[in-house]
């Protein structure tokens, strides 16, 4: 990393995008319905706002490895076992599609492409996700009746996701928004 790098990421801005990002991760440890997270909401957030693409990618990326680890610790077991399937890499591969999706809102943040976009990563995730499923997981069979169960499956799931990343969604977009409103310098971009 050049010098100017690791100063520019230790300025206002990038400290308060990475404080907003690991505090919205790690509400998935709180009680929520399935898939209500803020996971897509943070990968557009980060995607927006990041001047730096290494660090738009990064961040979102560390913000979901490290509330994987609190969950695994908390809920051991099962979510421990997360860390060796292949689900894992789908998801962060979504991950990182959403953030550079989030790209498309540099300098042009507003509450319709803050909507549109959170429409777009749920849709995403929930196509990618449900495929991967279907793909790697026995219980379906591999033909197309087998691949519109596995989405037919994930319905209840997707209306959650949806309604959480729009949550999120506004929550980071509209509070970031309202803190660059009254601290001039948060007003550029950050990295």
């Amino acid at each position: 990393m050049k010098n100017s790098d690791s100063r520019s990421l230790l300025t206002a801005g990038p400290l308060v995008l990475v404080a907003l990002i690991v505090l919205a991760a790690l509400t998935r440890v709180l009680p929520h319905p399935p898939n209500f997270s803020p996971i897509t909401a943070i990968a557009l957030f980060g995607g927006a706002y990041f001047a730096n693409r290494s660090w738009a990618l990064l961040m979102p990326l560390i913000g979901l490895f490290v509330s994987d680890l609190v969950l695994a610790g908390v809920n051991g077991g099962l979510y421990a076992s997360w860390f060796s399937g292949a689900g894992i890499w789908v998801v962060y591969g979504c991950i990182v599609l959403t953030t550079v999706m989030g790209f498309g809102m540099r300098g042009k943040v507003s509450g319709g492409s803050v909507l549109g976009y959170s429409l777009a990563g749920s849709i995403l995730f929930f196509l990618v996700t449900n495929f991967s499923v279907f793909a790697f997981d026995a219980m379906y069979p591999k033909t197309v009746a087998g691949l519109t169960a596995a989405y037919v499956a994930g319905i209840p799931f997707f209306k959650w996701s949806v309604l959480g990343t729009l949550f999120y969604s506004a929550v980071l977009f509209g509070g970031f928004e309202l803190l660059r409103s009254r601290v001039p310098s948060l007003r550029p971009q950050t990295v």
